[in-house]
This record gives C-alpha cells, structure tokens and sequence, in this order.
C-alpha cells in the first residue's frame, strides 16, 4: 500500500515521519509514506499516473482547493473549510476528499484544554485561520474575531465561519489595534509578525494555540507562562492521526507519532 504527501514546496514536510513512525509502531512493513512535489498544475497528471496500490494522500498548499473537485464525495466538513487536505483513494482513484485539519484542531485543543469555549480570537485571515476558527465553533465558540493585517484579506476566511452550522458571529479587525478576547486565542501569523504590543493583548486569553512548529517557541507561545499552550505539532499529529485511521483501518499511535515528530524537530535544529 503506498501513501504520500503532495504540495510544493514539501521538502520540509514532517509527514513522512509521522506516518512511517505510526506504521513501525504497529508493524505495518507492507506500507510505504513518500513527499512528492506536485503543483497547482501537475495534480490532476499525477493522479492520473497513479497504479492500484495507491490507498491515501495528504495534501498540503497549494493543492487544498483543487482536491474539493478532485472525488466523487466531498465531507461536509472539507466543504465548509474550504478545502481537502486529504483524500482517500481506492484503486489508485480518488473516492473521498476530507478536511482532517478541522477535527484535528477539535482534538488538539481538548487535549490541553477541557473548559468551556463560548469565543475566540484567530490571528490571521488564511486558510488555516479558517480551518481553526471553525474548530473553535465545534467546540461551542458563538463568536469568533479575526485579527488580520488588513481586514479585507479575512474575508473568505470569514465568509467560511459563519457558514458553521451553529450560525456563530464572525467579527474581523486587524492585527494593529483588534481587541483579542474569548477562552483560546489561535495564530496563524509569522513569528516575526507577533510583535510585543500584540503578544500583550493576547495576554490575558486562558488559552494559547499556536498553529506554527518551526521556529519555536515563537513570542506568543513563549509568552504562555502556566496557561494551556497548544502546538502546531499537536495540530500537526492530530490531524496526521486521523489521516493514518482513514489510509490503514488502524488506530493511530498518537504518542508514537507525537515523539517521531519532536525528535526530528530537535534534530533540524540542531544541524541549523
């Protein structure tokens, strides 16, 4: 059985190291986790190329959007996001394009995090922005803010929130002088855009989700001190786990996964 992770650039991928650490923990020697790089362009070719022994794919940027018209089903969820960062293939054919970022966030939270969410701030006004801000309305948020540069690049981000189910209200402010409030505050912004007039507004949060992994720990996540800090690691495993669930029928080792992951970030770090 082969997998892979598609996007371009992919060379800094961590998935191959989680996926193949799941397979090891399980003994599952017959399966095989590779990065590719495919752009926008060259997706439809690829899959086109693919021979039956192909199960599953996991897709990074820039291919999120294009995989939605990409299988005969789409999850309710990938639709709402915007976007499928997975898809399940049998036959070496597209059958489902899914969204395990959502779910993925969902878990990663409740890991570090068992209180309520009535609302919540997001930092930034991307894809990922999207994806977590509608993770938080899963988890009972009734009104979301997101703090972009400019507000006007919020607005598909936006526009995707308000459509979650529970009808939530969804605010956009920006970066420079937005109020951030609510039980969890996310970001999805450069470290170097986390500047410390906005680390101190983001303060008083209860809790910290920082979506970055590499650098770390970036001046919010430093800035956490006792409060519940959530990792872009932790959304990285959580939703990789999901991914190995739908690609092999095994429970995903999750620990397994999260120590793969660690080790070959402190590794990269120690070779810069």
């Amino acid at each position: 059985m082969r997998c892979a992770v598609l996007g371009d650039p992919i060379a800094h991928s961590l998935s191959p190291v989680l996926h193949r650490a799941g397979y090891a923990a399980l003994g599952l020697t017959d399966v095989a986790y590779d990065a590719v790089r495919v752009g926008a362009e060259e997706l439809a070719d690829f899959l086109d190329g693919l021979e039956a022994d192909w199960r599953g794919l996991s897709l990074t940027m820039p291919l999120k959007r294009l995989a939605l018209g990409l299988a005969p089903t789409v999850s309710p969820r990938a639709r709402l996001a915007g976007g499928a960062n997975t898809l399940l293939l049998e036959q070496g054919r597209p059958v489902l394009a899914d969204n395990t970022d959502l779910p993925g966030a969902v878990a990663a939270i409740r890991e570090r995090y068992d209180g309520p969410v009535t609302a919540g701030t997001v930092l930034g006004g991307g894809a990922t922005a999207a994806s977590t801000g509608l993770a938080l309305c899963d988890l009972g948020a009734r009104r979301v803010r997101l703090l972009a540069r400019r507000a006007d690049r919020a607005t598909g981000a936006a526009s995707a929130i308000a459509a979650h189910p529970s009808g939530p209200a969804v605010e956009v402010g920006t970066l420079a002088d937005g109020e951030v409030d609510g039980e969890v505050v996310v970001s999805t912004i450069p470290a170097t855009a986390q500047d410390a007039a906005l680390v101190a507004r983001c303060a008083d949060v209860p809790v910290v989700f920082e979506a970055l992994y590499d650098p770390w720990p970036t001046p919010l996540a430093a800035a956490a001190g006792e409060r519940p800090l959530v990792s872009g690691l932790d959304l990285l495993v959580h939703q990789a786990v999901l991914q190995f669930e739908m690609f092999t029928g095994a429970p995903g080792p999750l620990e397994a996964m999260r120590d793969a992951g660690v080790a070959e970030l402190t590794a990269r770090q120690a070779s810069r």
